[in-house]
């Protein structure tokens, strides 16, 4: 019999489970985005709460868990780390771990969304950061902040250094994607479309003052490029463009200002090739000397796989399994 950690997250636009080995390895995981309908820009809480309920137990029969124990389960229950954050969606993960750890009797570890990104995109790096202490950028369709992370035992300690005073990096390339026809969440089929732009001749410029960025602006700029008919891919183009100057400005700043010049970029906006190679050819110019780290594209987006591995890390810790167990 294997002893397995289960991991639950329950997103505003995805359903996730995964279960994990002694050894950190994904033994078995499930994840699926919820349904929009075609034309619109998002979910009520209300709808997305009520799709995962339906996917939990779907979900769950599909996994392959033969000869597995589950020693413990792991939950997102929250957006971030702090104090009043809070999103229904994660209810209905709560819910289910909740339920299954009084049952069968095993401990039940709490983390939030934020954190099971991070661990997600450390975890599937080919090169670990070293470092103890580093900075992390999110960016999703919910969130859009730069961090100040150090390692714990069992977690991170995060601070908010700075971030979006508007729309999250993930609203605007699904509101343009969606005004260009395309389906919901738009990051792919966005990123596909502006391969075929030729150049970078069409550009919105980026809103950024210290550590804090603005995506309204930009939006209404590509908006009013929609409706003057400027070719899709161009615009497209620009949309993930805006999104790396912005990142790179605010970046910049960081690393000269003293933080941390190892950078995890994670969330689904992260996996934009387009984006990552930028960043990477700006910050990483012997000018900066910033070293990036990208999530695995498959675990960029929502996953309950970084939140297994923070499950793992503090069973392990509660357990006193190793002496030492390096997060």
């Amino acid at each position: 019999m294997m002893d397995v950690v289960l991991g639950v997250d329950t997103s505003n636009y995805r359903t996730s489970l995964c279960l994990v080995d002694m050894q950190g390895r994904i033994v078995a995981e499930q994840k699926e985005l919820l349904s929009v309908e075609a034309g619109e820009r998002g979910l009520k809480q209300s709808e997305a709460l009520f799709q995962h309920v339906k996917r939990l137990p779907e979900l769950a029969r599909r996994m392959n868990t033969e000869g597995c124990r589950v020693v413990a389960i792991a939950v997102s229950r929250s957006p971030r780390p702090v104090e009043g954050s809070y999103m229904p969606v994660f209810l209905a993960g709560q819910m289910a771990a909740e339920m299954m750890a009084h049952f069968y009797h095993v401990p039940l570890y709490y983390t939030s969304h934020q954190e099971g990104h991070i661990a997600a995109g450390e975890y599937t790096l080919a090169e670990p950061i070293s470092a103890e202490k580093f900075l992390a950028v999110h960016l999703s369709g919910g969130t859009s902040e730069v961090l100040s992370c150090t390692r714990l035992p069992g977690g991170y300690d995060i601070e908010c250094i700075g971030g979006t005073q508007d729309l999250h990096a993930g609203q605007l390339i699904d509101r343009i994607g969606v005004a260009l026809g395309l389906p919901f969440p738009a990051g792919p089929y966005l990123e596909e479309m502006a391969q075929e732009a030729e150049g970078e001749g069409f550009f919105v410029p980026s809103s950024v003052t210290g550590y804090t960025f603005s995506f309204s602006g930009p939006e209404a700029a590509l908006m009013r490029a929609v409706r003057q008919g400027v070719p899709a891919s161009h615009i497209a183009r620009a949309a993930e463009k805006c999104v790396a100057i912005t990142l790179e400005k605010v970046l910049r700043k960081a690393v000269e200002d003293g933080y941390p010049k190892d950078i995890l970029i994670v969330g689904g906006v992260s996996a934009n090739a387009y984006i990552r190679n930028r960043l990477t050819k700006r910050l990483e110019h012997p000018a900066i000397k910033a070293r990036l780290y990208f999530a695995d594209p498959a675990y960029a987006g929502d996953n309950a796989f970084g939140v297994a591995r923070i499950g793992l890390a503090k069973w392990k810790l509660h357990n006193k399994n190793e002496h030492f167990f390096k997060f």
